[in-house]
C-alpha cells in the first residue's frame, strides 16, 4: 500500500463517499485525497461540500460542472436512440457515471494520482459503469473500491463509522435510503423499497414529482420542437439545453408525470427494486416516439426498436466508451436527419396524451391514407400484391392437400 500516496476520489458528499475519506487516510498512511465531484445537476446536494470534503481530511474539492455536456453528449444521444432498460428504466444514473469518470480521470492525471477510488458497492452496477470507463481512459491506473475491501457490511454500519469520526451527515437512519439525482432523474433504493410487497411510500420519498392524485384538476399543453432528434423549444421558446430539461421537469414533476416503480435485472445477476422519478425525461421519450412515428419508414423504425434494447444494454451496462455504442450512435444520428418538428402533448394527472404532431419531413400523406375517394391509390392492386406475399403459405396448404394432410 505504500506506493499509493495520491488517491483521486469520486465524491458525492453522500454516505458512502462521506465516510471514505476518513477511512483511506487510516488505510493509506500519509496519503492525500483529492476529492472531485461533477456537477450533473444535484442541485443542493453540492451545497457545502467543499468544508466538508476538507474537514473529513480531503485536501481539495474539485467540483466540474458537466450539465451541458451530460445532457448533449449521454442525454440526447440515448434519447434518439428510443433506449429504455428493461422496456422502462430511463437509464438515469447509468449514463451520468460516464461522464463523472471520465472527467476524473482527467484530473487524476492532472494530478499525479496514484490511484482512482469510488464508492460503488459490490453488488451495484456503478461500479462497473465506473471501472469500464477508468480503463477505457487509464488502463494503467490502480483502483480503489473500498465496499470490496473492508469491513463495513451495510449502510446502518456506515453510520456507526461515521459517527465514530464525527463526520456530518445530511441522513438519519429512518431516512437512509440509496438515493442518485442528477438533472434527469433522482432515483430511490433500500430500506421499506427492498421488499416488492411493500407499495412506496410516495408521499414521503418524492422530491422531483407529486402523486396523480395531488397533481392539477385542470390539463397542461406542452409543445416540444425537435431538430434532428433534439430538442431546441418549449411551447416556442428556444432554450438551452439545461433550462429546457429544468422546464420540462418542472412542467411533469407538477402533472405527476414519470414516476417509475420497478424491479429491475441488475449487470451482477440480482434483481432489485427501486423508484424512479423521471419527470421531464418521460415527456422527452414521449415525444420524440410520437416524432418518429411520422418521419421514419416502416423498416427503419422496426430496425431502429430492435436495436434501441442493445443500445440500452451497452448504456446500462457501463459499455458507453465502446465501438459498439459509436456505432450504433452513428446509426441512430443518420436516422434523426429528418427528425424535425413540433409534438404536442397534454399532461393529466400523471398521463400523456398525444394531441398534435406536424413534421416539414412527413411520410404520413392524407391522400394514401384516406378512406375518403382518391385518385393515387388503385385498390385492385392489393389483390396481386396479397397472391405473392401470400405465395409460400398457399404452396404449403397446397401440397399438403396432395399429401393428404389437410383432408
Amino acid at each position: 500500500m505504500s506506493e499509493i500516496k495520491k488517491i483521486a476520489l469520486a465524491y458525492s458528499g453522500g454516505l458512502d463517499t462521506s465516510i471514505i475519506i476518513p477511512w483511506l487516510k487510516e488505510t493509506y498512511p500519509g496519503c492525500e485525497v483529492i476529492a472531485i465531484s461533477g456537477n450533473v445537476g444535484q442541485a443542493s446536494e453540492l451545497d457545502g461540500l467543499e468544508e466538508k470534503a476538507l474537514k473529513t481530511g480531503a485536501s481539495k474539492l474539485y467540483i466540474e460542472d458537466l450539465r451541458k455536456e451530460f445532457i448533449e453528449d449521454f442525454i440526447y444521444p440515448t434519447v434518439k436512440a428510443d433506449a429504455k432498460y428493461e422496456n422502462q428504466y430511463l437509464l438515469g444514473t447509468s449514463f451520468a457515471r460516464p461522464i463523472i469518470a471520465k472527467r476524473i480521470v482527467e484530473i487524476a492525471k492532472a494530478e499525479g494520482c496514484d490511484a482512482i477510488c469510488h464508492g460503488c458497492t459490490g453488488k451495484g452496477n456503478d461500479q462497473v459503469r465506473f471501472e469500464l470507463t477508468i480503463k477505457a481512459f487509464a488502463p494503467e491506473m490502480k483502483i480503489i473500491a473500498p465496499w470490496r475491501i473492508w469491513n463495513i457490511k451495510s449502510r446502518a454500519e456506515e453510520i456507526d463509522y461515521a459517527e465514530a469520526h464525527n463526520v456530518p451527515l445530511k441522513i438519519n437512519r429512518e431516512t437512509n435510503y440509496s438515493k442518485d439525482k442528477n438533472l434527469w432523474h433522482l432515483s430511490h433504493e433500500g430500506l421499506d423499497l427492498e421488499d416488492p410487497a411493500n407499495e412506496p411510500m410516495y408521499d414521503k420519498i418524492l422530491e422531483m414529482s407529486v402523486t396523480p392524485e395531488k397533481a392539477p384538476d385542470k390539463d397542461t399543453y406542452v409543445t416540444i420542437h425537435f431538430e434532428k432528434g433534439i430538442p431546441t423549444a418549449i411551447d416556442g421558446e428556444t432554450l438551452g439545453a439545461v433550462e429546457l430539461m429544468d422546464k420540462l421537469n418542472k412542467l411533469g414533476g407538477e402533472n405527476g408525470i414519470g414516476i417509475l416503480d420497478m424491479v429491475e435485472n441488475r449487470l451482477v445477476g440480482m434483481k432489485s427494486r427501486g423508484v424512479y422519478e423521471t419527470p421531464g425525461g418521460t415527456i422527452l421519450y414521449k415525444a420524440h416516439e410520437a416524432l418518429e412515428t411520422l418521419t421514419l419508414d416502416r423498416e427503419t423504425m422496426h430496425a431502429k426498436q430492435e436495436l434501441s434494447h442493445k443500445f440500452a444494454d451497452l448504456v446500462y451496462f457501463g459499455q458507453w466508451f465502446t465501438p459498439l455504442r459509436e456505432a450504433l450512435s452513428a446509426f441512430v444520428d443518420k436516422t434523426q436527419e429528418t427528425c424535425t418538428g413540433d409534438v404536442k402533448l397534454k399532461l393529466y394527472k400523471g398521463n400523456m396524451i398525444l394531441s398534435s404532431v406536424t413534421s416539414p419531413y412527413t411520410l404520413y400523406d392524407e391522400e394514401v391514407a384516406t378512406f375518403d375517394r382518391d385518385d393515387v391509390y388503385n385498390q385492385a392492386d392489393s389483390a396481386g400484391f396479397i397472391n405473392l406475399y401470400g405465395l409460400p403459405i398457399w404452396v404449403r396448404a397446397e401440397l399438403d392437400i396432395k399429401r393428404g394432410k389437410n383432408k
